[in-house]
This record gives C-alpha cells, structure tokens and sequence, in this order.
C-alpha cells in the first residue's frame, strides 16, 4: 500500500498536521493572487500543490486541490479538497451558507492527476486567463504555440532566450474531465512539455514544486501576451526577426543553410583539466565539512545529505570501495557531516561522475565563487569563439559532468567576463551518462533539431564522442595540454583550438 493511501485509515491526526496546513493556506494564497492577475476566473478549480514531507515519496504525497463552486478571491485553507496520491478523496470541504455555491471537486481533477502520474509534478496550476485564451486563437489550425527569442523563455524549464518554446495545442470538449484523453496524447508526443494549450478554454502548466510551476505561470502569460502583441503589429513569434522585411529574408536563406547546434564538454575541452583536478576539486574536498557544518540546517543542504545517504546505500550494496553509512539525523549532526566527507572524499578521489556528488561540489563551489576564493579558467580561444557563433546564430550549449550550478558558475565568472550571455543552456549527467548514446539522443529531442547531424559535439573523451557519433550526432575531439592520449586510427576530427571550428 502506497504511503500516502495507508493514511486513510487515521487522516484526522494528518490532515491538522503542519504541512497540510501551509499547502492549505499556500493554495488560497496563489488563487487570490492569480486571480487578481486575471489569470483564473470564475469558480472553477485551478490550482493543486502536492504536500511536501520528507518521510514520504513523492510519487505518494497527498495532494491539497483547489475546489469548484468557491470565489477565488475569497477561498479559505478550509476549502481545500485532500487527495491521496491515486485520485481518492481523503477530506472534503463542509458547505457554507447560502448564497455561497456547494463546494465540489473540480472536473478537472482527472487532467491533474495525469499530470501527476504522467510528470511527477509538484504542483499544477490551471488557468483560463484571457492571453492563453486568445493565443490558440491566432491560428484556428495551429496544433502547436511556438516562440522564440522573447527575454521570458528562460524561465521554461530547460529553455533560454535563444530556443524555441512549442507548446501542444489540445481542442476543447463540452466537459473538462473530457480533455482527459487528449491531454495524455500530448503529454507523450511533448515530452519536454511543462505546458498544454487548451483552445478557446485556458492552459495547464506543471513543475516540479509550487514555486517552479508558480514561475512558470508568470512566464507563459508574458509569452502569451507577448505573442499577440506581435501578432498585432504583423510580426511573427516564431522567428527571430524583428520585421516583415527581414523575416522574409530569413524565410528565403533558410533553404540554404541549416543552422546548427554546438554542444561543449568543459573539461579538457573549454577549461584546462589542471583547474578542475588542481583547483576545483581540492576547494570542494577542503571545504565541504565547513560548508555542511554552517548551512546543515538548509532545505538545500538536507537535499544534498538526502541524495549522498541514497547513493552511498546503493554505493555499499555493490561493495564500492571508501563508501562508509551516512548515519540517520537523529544520530547526530556531526556524525552526519563525519561520514558525508568521508565519502565524498572517496568519490572525488576515484572522479565519480554521479549527480549526488556534483550537486554538492556545485553548492561549495558557489560560495568559492562570491567570496573571490575562486575564479574560472577557460582557454584563451573560448572566448571569442562563443561570440562569433552566438553572432552567427548558433546556439551554444554545455553538457558537463559538473552540475549545471556549476557550469554557469564557472561560465559566469571568468577572466573573460561573464560568457553565459552567449550559451543558450547547460546539460548535466540528470539528462544521462556522458558515455552513452541514449543521452545525446535526449539531448537531441531536447533542443529540438530535425536531424541529430545539426548538432556539432565537442569533447576530449573518446568514448563520449563515440556515443554521441552513435546518436547521430557530429562529434570532434578536443586536444588540449594535459588531455588523455587517443587510440590510434580513432576516426574523429580534433581540433587544438575553438578557432578551427
């Protein structure tokens, strides 16, 4: 029986718990705020959080769901439905005297749960503002909503300002809990998708925690807004143009060329090994029991222990060597922070390339970083070579083994100046390992090319050039001082500087 499901047999004592409460209120908090947005009108259920606590997974997590029948501006904590996490209702909000509306569970109740199901979200926000309403309405026949080049799109996830956002566009039905079918389709025919345009009715957006859907939320309206702004002034959305005259140009010179994608490794290929063997990693292994120790008590520090505890677990199961337990927190904070660093010294010692490690090397490194303990290195050629291909219209991109907190740490501050202005986003081992060709296939579905060969792969290691040639991607090694020797007859392109490229 799934955690949240067992609950059902003494949900009172829950249900007063802390956590319910503050998703409660939270809740009432967003639709009031919406609202006066003008982005969920009427009485219709619009918004649902996911309770977080720690104890329990998140796939079985309750669910506190805005009701039907209730004035946004005036819903109460005590009007909140509470699902467990298969749909069933647990606690339903008591009737208020007339002339309020009985409460209900909203219809669109089902198209919540799948985003659940289907995206694993942590919360899910359904809005009938009137931009998402008119931008279906610009092409009657549009199954997609497409924009580029608007300051916004770096708030999708997994988007900047340089990428292409496709939203799928589903017809609406005479009843919500009819959209229900529909919405799957596009859900697995979009997999990068963190929004479904229902025509004519509103939009449903998800993310993987209120705040990320909250701001995600903000984002699409001002897209959407945006793009009939444009649409007005004649102007096209889904080009980078400016005008009517250029955007024919572009139409034209489109047929010629085939603009093209560059994804960089970083070790070895934009920044010397040294820095990271020499540099980063001492910093990271010298510190991390100071920085567990000032900042133990942190969401973000406790999510760190909790993926290390994880991979350690799975580290003694397989008999990895220098892996020790990570005892419980109620053994003790310095018994905690003791085993952490042990094992991170053994990972970064055997250069393991798992996202427990990263994420915490990441969150060291950033305060390396703002206290001036740290500053980046990247080759001489890195530079203006980022430049001229952003000047050109080709979208840069990183795919490190190194967390993306990290990537854009060491992007953002270089001797250079900070050269994240010219990538268009950054990859990191959460997409895949960088060995294997399912990853760069990911990759590619992500940036969303018509043929894999438009991307151009950059690395140092032959194995990861291998996997992404298998993926279809071009693939070109890097030859840098202090770069691992190559198999003889390996095939590939190299290059010693960015400026062969």
């Amino acid at each position: 029986m799934a955690a949240a499901e067992a609950m059902i047999g003494f949900p009172q004592a829950y249900l007063e718990s802390r956590e319910v409460k503050e998703t409660s209120s939270l809740v009432t908090e967003l639709c009031r705020h919406f609202y006066t947005q003008g982005w969920v009108s009427g009485t219709g259920g619009s918004i649902t959080i996911k309770v977080h606590d720690a104890s329990i997974p998140k796939p079985d997590q309750l669910i506190v769901m805005s009701p039907s029948g209730v004035q946004k501006e005036r819903m109460e904590p005590e009007d909140m439905y509470i699902l467990s996490a298969n749909g069933s209702v647990i606690s339903a909000p008591s009737p208020k005297p007339y002339p309020n509306k009985l409460p209900k569970c909203t219809d669109c109740a089902p198209l919540f749960m799948k985003a659940y199901e289907m995206r694993n979200a942590g919360a899910v926000i359904h809005s009938h503002g009137m931009e998402s309403c008119l931008v279906t309405m610009l092409n009657p026949q549009a199954k997609e909503f497409r924009i580029t080049h608007m300051e916004m799109i770096k708030g999708i996830q997994g988007h900047g300002y340089y990428d292409e956002l496709v939203v799928p566009i589903i017809e609406n039905t005479a009843y919500e809990n009819e959209l229900t079918d529909s919405l799957t389709k596009a859900i697995i025919a979009y997999p990068k998708a963190t929004a479904v345009l229902v025509r004519n009715h509103g939009v449903y957006i998800w993310g993987d925690s209120w705040i990320h859907a909250k701001t995600q939320a903000e984002c699409y309206h001002y897209l959407f807004d945006a793009a009939i702004k444009l649409h007005q002034l004649g102007l096209d959305a889904a080009t980078p143009e400016h005008g009517p005259i250029e955007r024919a140009i572009h139409s034209q010179n489109q047929t010629e060329s085939t603009r093209r994608c560059i994804v960089l490794d970083i070790e070895g290929t934009t920044t010397p090994i040294t820095f990271v063997t020499d540099v980063l990693f001492p910093y990271a292994r010298e510190n991390v029991g100071k920085h567990l120790s000032l900042t133990y008590d942190t969401a973000e520090t406790q999510e760190d222990i909790k993926l290390l505890r994880s991979q350690v677990e799975e580290d003694l199961r397989q008999g990895v060597t220098g892996a020790v337990p990570v005892p419980h927190t109620d053994e003790g904070k310095d018994e905690v922070i003791a085993a952490i660093v042990s094992n991170v010294e053994a990972m970064i010692k055997a250069d393991r390339k798992i996202t427990a490690l990263k994420e915490l090397q990441g969150h060291i490194w950033r305060t390396g970083f703002k206290c001036n303990e740290l500053k980046s290195v990247v080759f001489e050629d890195v530079a203006d070579a980022l430049e001229k291909w952003h000047s050109s219209g080709t979208k840069v991109y990183i795919y490190s083994s190194g967390s993306r907190l990290a990537q854009r740490l060491l992007f953002g501050n270089t001797a250079y100046g900070d050269l994240r202005k010219y990538l268009s986003g950054f990859f990191d081992t959460t997409i895949g390992n960088k060995k294997e060709s399912r990853s760069y296939k990911e990759i590619t579905e992500t940036l969303g090319v018509d043929d894999p060969s438009e991307i151009l792969f950059v690395t140092d290691v032959y194995q990861e050039a291998t996997a992404a040639k298998a993926a279809g991607l071009e693939a070109i090694i890097s030859i840098r001082p202090g770069n691992a020797s190559l198999p003889e007859n390996h095939g590939f392109k190299t290059v010693t500087s960015f400026s062969q490229i």
